[in-house]
């Protein structure tokens, strides 16, 4: 089976990991369009093998992309198209209707009640999304949370889905050399309490409560993951509370088993360090991977700073994400709208108690498949009441839950090879691969043809 994947972008991002890691199973033959800029995680994908194609979308309305994605997929002859994230999903099912493939699969990954990836939910997009929804085969949700919300949105149920996203819980797994290495580096105290926190720095992702919280905190560290335009507003909250030497902000990391360093001689804290050169930070290409049990997390991240900066410019030292969980007592997810929730799932995968305002992935499920993990009412005090008993307390590391289990992402590209199975059995096929009738008009009857004569017993003398 041939597949097209159209995504609206391939920066840093829950969807676009999950993608490279689906990629990295699915037994067809993928192809990635991305429709806005590529980023890190599209040189991930090229590094495993899968070509990319950018096509430079300017803004959501640049219709022109229509043409040259139409184009594009009539061209590499699909047998299915498979969309991701809202734009693309707009525009991926309009250009595969155009191009005459009606096998089309969307996956719905950041669906909330009230915005979709961060756009406000207004009459307009539910319109939009209702009207190219009926252009697709099947739509695929990330949780039955997810699901819940399209039926409600009126989304034939014959029509929906549930895969899964899925990790590699292997990969998040807690390693102490590799927590003690990486607080070094990033001039923390080994025994200090640290809470950390991964994501889009954008306002629906409340990180704002997270970092406010933490400035109650005496002694007590942040160590936040991720870029967006809430960047400078967090960064100015922590000093305006005289917390700007505990608030750390680390910017975009890789999940790739690596560490990246910023450029020797950099001092200061990791929030103003420049970025490292490209394919430095989040691509898994660019570190060399020791063979599985060959040597330890914290090996490989020795030889990733081999020549790097001296320590005493480790705050401008960025780790991955397994690192950075290792480093961590407690991980918060303060978003009070989630679709699924991956990164709270790589927290518990590390072992680590877990406090969130919103996750699918644990709330559909009873309450014994992740024991360390907890749900906090929004807000300031409830945030900073829940750390000051975890501190108290000492958690330390927990058994990896049920949960993560349940979540395998070889068992989300079996589920979702299925329903691409499904959804090209039952769509009409291709126009480059449907026989062409002849015009009823040049459908001439033709008279029976005459039979021979019997032969003479005289013919053949």
């Amino acid at each position: 089976m041939k597949v097209l994947h159209v995504i609206t972008g391939l920066d840093m991002g829950g969807a676009e990991q999950q993608l490279r890691l689906l990629l990295r199973r699915l037994p067809a033959q993928c192809e990635v369009v991305t429709l806005t800029g590529p980023g890190p995680v599209a040189d991930g994908i090229e590094a495993d093998g899968t070509p990319v194609t950018h096509l430079g979308m300017t803004g959501d309305r640049d219709l022109t992309v229509l043409p040259r994605l139409s184009a594009l997929i009539r061209a590499g002859g699909y047998d299915l198209v498979h969309t991701h994230l809202y734009r693309a999903c707009v525009y991926g099912r309009i250009a595969a209707r155009m191009a005459g493939v009606r096998a089309v699969v969307a996956t719905e990954h950041s669906l909330g009640d009230a915005v979709i990836e961060g756009r406000r939910l207004t009459r307009g997009v539910r319109a939009l999304y209702r009207a190219t929804e009926r252009l697709g085969a099947a739509t695929v949700a990330v949780s039955d949370t997810v699901a819940a919300r399209l039926l409600r949105w009126g989304v034939p149920e014959r029509r929906i889905h549930v895969v899964h996203s899925g990790i590699e819980a292997h990969r998040f797994g807690f390693d102490p050399a590799a927590r003690a290495l990486v607080r070094t580096r990033l001039g923390l105290p080994l025994d200090a309490f640290v809470v950390g926190g991964a994501g889009r720095l954008v306002p629906g992702k409340r990180f704002d409560v997270l970092v406010r919280a933490v400035t109650q905190l005496p002694g007590v560290h942040l160590l936040l993951a991720g870029e967006g335009p809430e960047r400078e507003t967090l960064r100015r909250t922590a000093e305006q509370f005289g917390s700007g030497d505990r608030i750390h902000l680390l910017g975009a990391v890789g999940d790739a088993s690596s560490v990246s360093a910023a450029p020797p001689g950099t001092v200061g804290d990791a929030s103003s360090v420049s970025a490292a050169p490209p394919g430095a930070v989040g691509d898994a290409s660019s570190v060399s991977a020791a063979p599985p049990g060959a040597v330890g997390y914290a090996a490989g991240v020795q030889a990733a700073w081999a020549g790097a900066a001296p320590p005493s410019a480790a705050p401008g030292c960025r780790p991955d994400i397994p690192g950075l969980l290792s480093a961590l007592d407690v991980f918060v997810s303060p978003s009070p709208d989630e679709a699924f929730g991956l990164a709270v799932l790589e927290a518990l995968a590390s072992g680590l108690q877990v406090l969130y305002g919103s996750c699918p992935a644990v709330e559909d499920l009873p309450a014994d498949q992740a024991p360390g993990a907890r749900r906090f009412s929004p807000g300031v005090h409830e945030l900073g009441t829940a750390l000051r008993e975890l501190r108290r307390n000492e958690p330390g590391r927990l058994p990896v839950p049920p949960v993560v289990r349940r979540y395998d992402i070889a068992r989300s590209a079996e589920a979702l090879m299925s329903v691409y199975e499904q959804a090209v059995a039952t769509a009409a096929p291709p126009r480059w691969r449907r026989p062409v009738p002849a015009h009823p008009s040049a459908v001439v009857p033709l008279p029976d043809a005459p039979r021979s004569p019997a032969p003479s017993p005289l013919s053949n003398r």
